[in-house]
């Protein structure tokens, strides 16, 4: 008998694919708003909210940073104790200098020790491509911009990833939950993947678009799919 061939399931360009219950690499270095040189492994020691931006996007990376702040304000966590904030860029063109300047314009409303454990890094192309493979995150450069997915990865004390949040705007609760479960290193699969299904980047206009097709197309086969159980049903209590 012949061996059984491994199935290969296609890359995706952009979007996310989850890699729950992986280990980041810890051992990557980046450059925080101080020009200081640190590891992954030095920061993470809690649990830790992965954001990535990069800091001239015109779009859904600002939207997304002030989703952040405006969760981390309505939560009853405490930053520094309980989470710690992580957004990494992924434009090694980016500079300290400019994270100091986007790190200002999103913490400003924001209590001292959130301020405080709210890290901005940049890095090299290596590394981050190392952070962002680790991860699932795909994005790919469309010009001077980058076309990218929207979402928010919490990682354990010891780096590991256990929860995804998609989207620009998120809950308290969903983000109490997830760091409850990171503190615990529980992983936990995502229910909601709404906003990486239902849009995509529009380089031309530089913005996220709703697929109507696709949601239209999606639509159409669920509700053949239902027509198709109730004639099988009804088949059946007629040959009984």
């Amino acid at each position: 008998m012949g061996q059984a061939k491994e199935i290969e399931y296609p890359e995706i360009e952009i979007g996310i694919v989850e890699q729950l219950n992986d280990t980041i690499p810890l051992d990557l270095t980046f450059v925080n708003i101080n020009r200081d040189t640190v590891t992954l492994r030095q920061l993470i020691d809690k649990p830790t909210i992965l954001s990535f931006v990069y800091f001239d996007c015109p779009s859904i990376c600002g939207p997304m940073q002030m989703g952040i702040a405006e969760v981390i304000g309505k939560t009853d966590l405490k930053p520094g104790v309980d989470f710690q904030v992580l957004t990494i860029s992924f434009n090694p063109a980016d500079t300290p200098e400019k994270a100091v300047v986007k790190k200002s314009n999103y913490t400003t409303g924001l209590t001292d020790e959130a301020r405080e454990n709210w890290i901005y890094l940049t890095g090299s192309q290596d590394n981050i491509k190392s952070i962002t493979d680790a991860v699932g995150y795909r994005f790919k450069p469309t010009g001077f911009d980058f076309a990218h997915p929207s979402a928010i990865i919490v990682v354990s004390p010891a780096g590991k990833i256990t929860r995804y949040l998609y989207g620009v705007a998120f809950l308290p609760f969903d983000l109490k939950m997830a760091v409850i479960e990171a503190q615990k290193g529980l992983a936990r699969p995502t229910v909601n993947k709404i906003l990486e299904f239902c849009f995509s980047y529009d380089s031309d206009g530089r913005k996220y678009t709703l697929q109507v097709t696709r949601i239209v197309g999606s639509l159409t086969i669920f509700i053949a799919l239902i027509i198709l159980g109730v004639l099988v049903l009804k088949r059946k209590k007629k040959n009984r």
